[in-house]
């Protein structure tokens, strides 16, 4: 069983990258789950939804700790923490309402973006090539919907501006780009304290993205002798080992 386990998230077989596209999937289709039905009323066949996607995220959950080979690191990793929030906030119908406001931490499965990342580095080049600025705009995607559920979380039962999860995301995103139309305004310190980090944080990793889309720092050409990969755009001589490197590149002004 643990071989099989480990040939099919490790593995390089076409089954190996079916499954973990199929993996890839579910986690989209989760976020996309997320918002849809913060727009409807809970009904039973949403909350027996919920409790499906909380078993599979159990099970995932249970088959990656088992095949872990350092398991004490294994507790350390974001995605694990992720992963526990995420399974609370899909099964907290079973303990009632009272722990309904979790449901909003399930955003956090998107962390695994980054080991999705990861995967696709390894079986696309074009992913290889681009991975700066994909990064860049996982680590803003991630962002924008975490500080997006705290909005929504915080402000809904208390603020009439906010009825939906569309409503928290508008907001986050007025906000993030500094627009600020002031048609929805947060209420309480809370919602104040979230509003500056957003534009603190969400500004930074705004700015990064930018950056890496139009003016890269550093481009990715290997060192015949060092192997190092990342060089100033301009650059002829390779600054750890000092051979000379033939960059393809037109220059900057």
């Amino acid at each position: 069983m643990l071989d099989t386990l480990r040939t099919l998230y490790d593995g390089d077989s076409d089954r190996a990258h079916r499954f973990r596209y199929t993996l890839l999937a579910f986690d989209i289709a989760t976020v996309v789950f997320v918002i849809a039905t913060s727009f409807i009323e809970r009904t039973m066949i949403v909350t027996l939804l919920d409790i499906g996607i909380g078993v599979v995220i159990v099970a995932d959950f249970v088959a990656r700790f088992a095949i872990a080979p350092r398991k004490w690191r294994f507790w350390t990793q974001t995605a694990t923490l992720a992963d526990l929030v995420a399974m609370v906030s899909f099964l907290v119908p079973l303990a009632g309402e009272g722990l309904g406001f979790l449901r909003v931490l399930r955003t956090l499965r998107l962390l695994h973006a980054y080991q999705t990342l990861s995967r696709l580095r390894q079986d696309w080049p074009f992913f290889r090539k681009h991975q700066d600025v994909l990064l860049a705009a996982i680590n803003l995607a991630v962002f924008l919907f975490v500080m997006t559920g705290l909005i929504y979380v915080t402000q809904e039962k208390v603020n009439d501006q906010i009825n939906n999860y569309a409503d928290a995301l508008y907001f986050t995103v007025t906000t993030l780009t500094t627009t600020g139309f002031g048609d929805i305004t947060p209420k309480g310190e809370w919602g104040r304290m979230i509003s500056v980090a957003i534009m603190i944080f969400g500004v930074t990793l705004f700015l990064r993205l930018a950056q890496v889309l139009f003016r890269p720092v550093k481009v990715r050409y290997e060192c015949p002798t060092c192997g190092l990969k990342l060089h100033d755009a301009d650059a002829v001589h390779c600054k750890h080992c000092g051979e000379t490197v033939h960059i393809d590149t037109e220059g900057q002004l």
